[in-house]
């Protein structure tokens, strides 16, 4: 049994097909990416290779590595994805404070983007911390020979 379907048994194991269907943890982070895509199309021209360009850049890693980490081989690999994911949220979460400080971010797009990020934060932490604690099934060791009646040379 893979260990991905032992945390809900229910739910499909992702596939790396274009009909990729997001489990409810990607969503949160894909939701914070189009939010923020749509947040900054209005930011001024003068930041589209600056703040914009990394705030974008930044949503977008989140939502990637918890794809790719939900692809790889067990739940340790997944957790150093998941780590890297919500590293790339602390930045965005940075990045629109900065924005809504600048006024790049007005009512209610503040309110309603930086819930987004939290949300994906809270969600993707959890997530870590759950596949820091699941383990592998131990690889069960191979019985030993039973001692062989020959002299030994």
């Amino acid at each position: 049994m893979d260990w991905r379907s032992r945390l809900n048994p229910r739910s499909p194991i992702p596939s790396v097909s274009p009909s990729h269907r997001l489990s409810a943890f990607e969503q949160r982070c894909h939701e914070l990416t189009l939010a923020v895509y749509r947040a900054t199309e209005r930011w001024p021209s003068a930041e589209r290779f600056g703040l914009t360009a990394q705030i974008r850049r930044a949503a977008a890693s989140a939502a990637t590595n918890v794809v790719e980490g939900s692809a790889r081989k067990g739940p340790k690999e997944f957790a150093k994805f998941l780590r890297y994911a919500v590293s790339s949220l602390g930045e965005v979460s940075y990045q629109l404070r900065s924005a809504t400080d600048l006024g790049y971010l007005v009512e209610p797009e503040p309110v309603d983007v930086i819930a987004a990020c939290d949300h994906a934060m809270r969600v993707t932490w959890k997530l870590c911390r759950r596949m820091e604690q699941t383990r592998e099934s131990p690889v069960q060791p191979r019985p030993a020979s039973p001692p062989s009646n020959r002299p030994s040379v």
